[in-house]
């Protein structure tokens, strides 16, 4: 836990800024979307105000409960927010935090020393962007009440009890505005993701979730008393370890706390997780720079002092350095400078050289005071670079003997004629039957269709040269423009929209897995881009004379059948995309102005590197396991 500068937390601590008008005027400026990513955001940011306070060492549990409605009710075991009046602005200190954008304890140092969230803007926001909200404090023994709607208080706040067990806290209940967002439907497992990763990154903290919509109520809870080191151990537990146990360090320099824990696995893969105030950066920054740089220099120096690098020899790569490592980097920053409204990368210059600096003599301690686990990883990373020396040579041969090398595009692809990116999209089908009927109905000007045909290879048990052997991968290489591996260029990529149509069948869903396997492991921008889509072509075809009308789930075929007079209709359950005319497969699954796309999007990058590894490597028990469990969940796809 962080110790706070000064345990004085009232309202004079409290700094005002600016007012609540914009935002519900404009919430995307705020909380980055509409959409249900937006909603989520506003659990995220009250939960961070209570994560704060743990962080200052004044909150050990947090509980959020999804109650039925959607209505979000967070609690935490804090100090309680200050109630008291403001010397200044003459409200109380709950008030303003609630109603007025930047106020908060985040803006004076005798407040909190390290925070997350919106900067102090976060409970203000929730606040606007709800139907309605009320906060309930327990605070200098007595119980504090105040309700809000669309962010306007209804009263004044006032005292609705007593208290004598001496526990303080804070409880926020909100429902979302209907008029606001897209959706007030949560996605359990998405806010439970998400407070996981909390669990990790705030060593002893207790958080639990609860759902109770529905008839059955499914709660759990999460204490993760080893903090990152239990996280990594998650993470690499498909992968052969190299060393024993994580290496763990931990260290304060200009009031910037760093810990870091890495192990080594035999995987060809490289996964560097990185946190700043419990933010997720997983576009890196100056703190993954400092780690990096750090992590080559120190091995490398190891290297020639042990004699595997010779004095002829050139250093290892940095690829070298990290194949294999799997690393979490958890930051502490009293003001940190996110680029970009996404908070996604840290732009403190000074955060690289305090990283590389703690990496530096701890990483060089545990090297000599473990020979052994040295030995085992520097011999693992001299086979690395004798191989992505050797891969580079056959990479070349690959490519100078494919149309990767001459910029030519694959016989099978049906280009469209626009050349402008953005309007472009290209369809990856599989077979010729399919890949025939998208051909005829498609928009030439801006559709582009590429058939496969059979199943792609499956790249989580292969290297990229064994992969780039595959006439198919070579032909999605090749027809996007980008290239691969070390000369990934999304800069030039031909179609902004890549969605992959399959059937709506089991052996359709495997080609999925296997196209979706291939994106996030070698072309993982154009998911982060969000360039890559699934259609959704339809399941049935009803027809009731001349009416036409396409079912896309059976319980939207129950709604259509059920209007139906008589039950006098013809079904028809497509098997295949092949079964569609091209007249058809337009109207339902093609035609931007009717079809359905769903956007492909990773909340949790590290959560899907775990299950990529567990449905796609090489282990069978992993594997068994997992479908067991999710199993009941699974839409039966054939009937």
């Amino acid at each position: 836990m962080e110790e706070i500068v000064n345990n004085k937390y009232d309202a004079e601590e409290i700094t005002v800024l600016e007012g609540l008008e914009a935002v519900r005027k404009r919430p995307g400026m705020y909380i980055g979307s509409t959409s249900i990513k937006g909603l989520h955001h506003l659990v995220y940011e009250i939960v961070d105000n209570s994560v704060d306070e743990a962080l200052a060492g004044h909150c050990d549990f947090i509980d959020i409960q999804i109650l039925p409605e959607n209505i979000i009710e967070i609690s935490d075991n804090g100090r309680g927010i200050p109630t008291n009046i403001h010397p200044i602005h003459n409200k109380s200190a709950l008030e303003i935090i609630m109603t007025v954008l930047h106020a908060g304890g985040k803006f004076e140092k005798n407040g909190y020393k390290v925070s997350g969230g919106l900067h102090g803007v976060g409970a203000a926001v929730v606040n606007a962007l709800s139907e309605w909200c009320e906060v309930i404090i327990k605070r200098d023994d007595k119980i504090w009440y105040q309700k809000y709607k669309e962010g306007i208080p209804e009263e004044d706040v006032k005292s609705i009890g007593e208290y004598n067990d001496h526990k303080t806290g804070t409880t926020i209940r909100f429902k979302a505005d209907h008029k606001i967002f897209d959706t007030l439907e949560y996605e359990l497992d998405v806010l439970k993701s998400r407070i996981r990763e909390l669990s990790y990154l705030n060593k002893g903290l207790t958080l639990s979730i609860t759902d109770k919509r529905g008839e059955e109520v499914k709660s759990e809870t999460f204490k993760k008393d080893g903090g990152i080191i239990d996280l990594i151990n998650e993470l690499e537990l498909n992968d052969k370890k190299l060393i024993d146990t994580p290496i763990y360090m931990y260290g304060e320099e200009d009031d910037v706390v760093v810990e870091m824990a890495i192990i080594y696995t035999t995987s060809q893969r490289e996964n560097i997780y990185s946190f700043v105030n419990n933010i997720n950066t997983h576009e890196g920054g100056t703190h993954v720079s400092g780690f990096k740089t750090a992590l080559t220099r120190v091995i490398n120096d190891s290297a020639r002092s042990l004699g595997y690098i010779k004095e002829k020899d050139g250093n290892f790569q940095g690829s070298d350095v990290r194949e294999g490592i799997v690393a979490v980097l958890n930051t502490k920053i009293q003001e940190p400078q996110f680029e970009g409204q996404t908070k996604t990368k840290l732009g403190n210059s000074e955060v690289t050289g305090i990283v590389s600096s703690i990496l530096s003599k701890h990483l060089k301690d545990y090297l000599d005071d473990y020979p052994k686990d040295t030995k085992n990883l520097i011999e693992k990373i001299v086979m690395t670079k004798r191989a992505r020396e050797a891969a580079k040579k056959a990479r070349e041969l690959v490519l100078r003997k494919s149309a990767l090398e001459i910029g030519s595009l694959p016989g099978k692809l049906a280009d469209c004629s626009s050349k402008d990116p953005a309007e472009c999209e290209v369809y990856i089908v599989e077979g010729d039957s399919a890949g025939g009927s998208a051909k005829q109905g498609r928009d030439r000007k801006f559709q582009a269709i590429l058939p496969l045909r059979g199943k792609i290879l499956n790249v989580e048990k292969a290297g990229l040269h064994k992969s780039l052997e595959n006439n198919e991968i070579k032909a999605m290489v090749t027809a996007f423009g980008t290239n691969i591996g070390d000369d990934f260029d999304i800069e030039k990529l031909r179609y902004h929209k890549i969605i992959i149509m399959t059937d709506a069948d089991v052996d359709g869903a495997h080609i999925r897995t296997l196209l979706l396997t291939f994106f996030y492991r070698y072309m993982k921008e154009i998911i982060d881009a969000g360039n890559v889509f699934i259609a959704q072509p339809p399941l049935y075809k009803v027809s009731q004379g001349k009416k036409v009308t396409y079912a896309y789930s059976d319980e939207e075929l129950k709604k259509i059948t059920a209007d139906i007079e008589n039950r006098n209709y013809n079904l028809q359950r497509y098997k295949g995309l092949g079964e569609m005319n091209p007249e058809q497969l337009w109207e339902t699954t093609m035609n931007p102005e009717t079809r359905s796309l769903l956007k492909v999007k990773l909340e949790d990058a590290s959560y899907a590197d775990v299950i990529f590894d567990i449905l796609m490597g090489d282990k069978v028990e992993p594997r068994r396991q997992f479908i067991e469990e999710h199993a009941k969940n699974v839409r039966n796809l054939d009937i």
